[in-house]
Parts: structure tokens; C-alpha cells; sequence
């Protein structure tokens, strides 16, 4: 019977949300919830409630909101009560508002004189220079692989442009596979990692023991036929292969400029304000 009131509640609550005068004063507001000293009005469930959901939706959502609401509150009375002696919230809260502060302007300073362009050669050159920050961790791959369907009426097409070395017939296979493939990996410029490659295909398939002499084949495996065919290789423990890891070498390069940016900004700041006699050191 309390649950059912108070589902009824809610209906009128959200009823008033929906139809209610928005100038009503605190005397005419619905409480919904009180935890100690903290209340929750209707009033400032503003906006919580879409005005093109039905009545019982709108209710579920305001119970929803009233217990998340409750059990914050809950958890803030009991944290607030159990605040170490020893601990200066007024300082937490400077320095918090300090980093935020500062933060934001270094990002506004990086927004406005950041050079964000990192050519080849850049990336080429740190790549060169830095081989140790770029080791494998494992094998990595370049490869097609095809999955379709064993029944489907397409497989002798399959075959066809599959084994063929003609430079269109791979754009002809990668437009059969978009109709007809339930998997299709046919960039052949991608790096893979060698176990994301082995679990799309029959369990044994490829590993790093058999990469040597299983580098291209076909077969069935329930209701399905496999194509691969391993293009190129990199083992791991070695170092990675400048295309696999260009990104990650202009995202550090772009981290260094940043840096870089930052410091030389601040230094020229100081020395300025220094010269201004705005900064007294004694």
C-alpha cells in the first residue's frame, strides 16, 4: 500500500512537472525527499523529465532520481561527519581551483601557439633515433582474410579473385566480399596483432610456431570458408615497423612540443615580469 501511494505521488508530482505554474513558491512545492537537513523539492526536478514521455515513464524516472538523490546525500552527510580533523578542506579546495585555473590556461596558451603539424619526415627522424621506445611486444601482421558463408553460390568467384594477382580484381573482391562476406579484412596496408588475427580464424590456424609455412591458405570449418593470406610479418621482441607505430610517434612528438611550449612561455613570462619589477625576490 506505501509503494502504491507513493507511486501515486510521483504521477501527481509529475503531472504538476508537466502542467504545473512555474511561479509557484516553496509553500505550494511537493517534497519528495529529506535526508537530515537536505530536502528534495519537485521543483528542482526541472528538466529531469522529457515532456514526450508517458506518465508512468515520467514516475519511474522520478523514483530513479529521488533514490540516486537520496543516496548521495546520504553518503555526503556521512563523509562530511567523518572529515579527518587534520584536514584543511578550505586549502583542498584553493589548490584544486589553482590547478583547474592553471590548467585551463595552459590549454588556451597550447590552443593558440601549438605547431600541431607533424610531417613524415619528423616522425621518420624521432623513429630513427628512438628505435628502443618502439619494441614489439608480440608478433604483428599484415594479412587479408575472407569469411563467408560454406553454401554461399559466390565461392567458385571467391576462388577466382582470391587467387588472382591482376592489380583490379582486388577492388572487384572487396566489393563480392561487402555483399557477400560475413568477415572481410582486405586493407593491405593494416597491421594486426597476430592473436586478434588467430581468433577469427579455426583455432590453430595461425600461430607464431606455423607463420613460416602457413602464410596463405583456404579451408572449411562448420558452416564457414576461410581465405588468408600473410603479406608481411614482424616478429615480436623486435623493433616495430616505422608505419605501425607513426601515430605514436607524432602523439610524442606533439606531448615534447607541448612541453617544450609550455616551459619556454613560462620562462619568457617570468624574465619579463622580472624586469618589470613585478617579481621581488629577497
Amino acid at each position: 500500500m506505501k509503494i502504491f501511494l507513493y507511486a501515486l505521488l510521483l504521477c501527481v508530482a509529475v503531472a504538476s512537472v508537466h502542467c504545473g505554474n512555474a511561479e509557484s513558491d516553496k509553500t505550494d512545492d511537493v517534497l519528495l525527499a529529506k535526508v537530515y537537513n537536505k530536502s528534495l523539492y519537485l521543483s528542482e526536478l526541472d528538466g529531469v523529465v522529457p515532456e514526450d514521455v508517458s506518465q508512468e515513464d515520467s514516475a519511474l524516472m522520478v523514483a530513479a532520481y529521488v533514490q540516486r538523490w537520496a543516496r548521495d546525500q546520504l553518503l555526503m552527510y556521512e563523509a562530511e561527519r567523518n572529515i579527518p580533523k587534520d584536514l584543511n578542506i578550505d586549502e583542498l579546495v584553493r589548490n584544486y581551483r589553482a590547478s583547474l585555473v592553471r590548467f585551463n590556461f595552459e590549454e588556451q596558451i597550447i590552443a593558440e601557439k601549438l605547431d600541431s603539424v607533424v610531417t613524415d619526415d619528423e616522425m621518420r627522424n624521432f623513429y630513427d633515433n628512438n628505435k628502443e621506445q618502439f619494441q614489439l611486444e608480440s608478433m604483428i601482421l599484415k594479412c587479408v582474410v575472407l569469411k563467408i558463408p560454406s553454401d554461399d553460390k559466390s565461392e567458385k568467384e571467391f576462388n577466382k579473385l582470391w587467387n588472382s594477382r591482376k592489380p583490379g580484381d582486388m577492388n572487384k573482391l572487396k566489393t563480392l566480399a561487402a555483399q557477400k562476406a560475413v568477415l572481410a579484412l582486405l586493407d593491405e596496408d593494416k597491421w594486426y596483432k597476430l592473436q586478434e588475427v588467430a581468433a577469427l580464424l579455426p583455432k590453430g590456424t595461425l600461430t607464431s610456431e606455423n607463420m613460416s609455412s602457413r602464410r596463405e591458405g583456404t579451408l572449411r570449418d562448420g558452416d564457414f570458408r576461410y581465405y588468408y593470406r600473410v603479406l608481411e610479418s614482424a616478429q615480436g621482441k623486435s623493433t616495430a615497423p616505422f608505419d605501425y607505430v607513426k601515430e605514436q610517434a607524432s602523439r610524442i612528438i606533439l606531448h615534447k612540443r607541448k612541453q617544450d611550449l609550455l616551459e619556454n612561455w613560462k620562462k619568457s613570462l617570468y624574465d619579463r615580469e622580472l624586469k618589470r619589477e613585478n617579481i621581488i625576490i629577497k
